[in-house]
C-alpha cells in the first residue's frame, strides 16, 4: 500500500491518504472508514476523480518524465512533476518548483501524480474559493 504525506516544515509530515497499488484506487484518510476519492490507471498514467456515475478524467502523467498535466479545454496545463523517489513538486512560473510532499512505497510515478491532482491541487483550489467567498462577504464602505 502506497501512503501519501503532505510536507509540513519543521514538523512531522501529515498522512493524507493511501493508494491501493494493485487496483490504483485512491482513498482519503479519515476517522473511521477511509473515503474513496478517485483512481489512477497505472499502465497509462490517466487520473480520474470519483463522482456519481462515471469517474471524471482530470489529468495524466508522462510515465517517462514524471511531468503531470491537468486536463483543460485546449492543450493540457503542466502543473507539476513527480520523481522516481516519490517526491511531489508543484510547478511555479519563473521560480523553483514547490515541494508539496511525498508518496511512500510508490511503485510508479503515476501514484505520485494522483496524489498531486487529487490531494494537493484540490486543497489549493478550495483555499482560493474560500478566500474569494471571504472577500465577497466583507462589507464595503460607501
Amino acid at each position: 500500500m502506497t501512503k501519501i504525506y503532505r510536507h509540513i516544515p519543521l514538523a512531522r509530515d501529515e498522512l493524507m491518504g493511501h493508494i491501493d497499488s494493485k487496483t490504483g484506487k485512491v482513498y482519503e484518510t479519515r476517522f473511521g472508514p477511509d473515503k474513496y476519492i478517485g483512481r489512477v490507471d497505472l499502465a497509462s498514467g490517466k487520473i480520474y476523480r470519483a463522482q456519481p456515475g462515471p469517474d471524471d478524467y482530470i489529468g495524466r502523467v508522462d510515465l517517462e518524465t514524471g511531468k503531470v498535466y491537468l486536463q483543460k479545454f485546449g492543450p493540457d496545463q503542466y502543473v507539476g512533476r513527480v520523481n522516481k523517489k516519490g517526491k511531489v513538486y508543484q510547478h511555479v512560473s519563473l521560480a523553483p518548483d514547490d515541494y508539496l510532499g511525498k508518496v511512500a512505497h510508490a511503485s510508479s510515478v503515476a501514484e505520485g501524480a494522483a496524489a498531486l491532482l487529487l490531494f494537493f491541487l484540490e486543497d489549493e483550489e478550495t483555499e482560493e474559493v474560500e478566500k474569494a467567498d471571504d472577500a465577497a462577504e466583507e462589507p464595503t464602505e460607501d
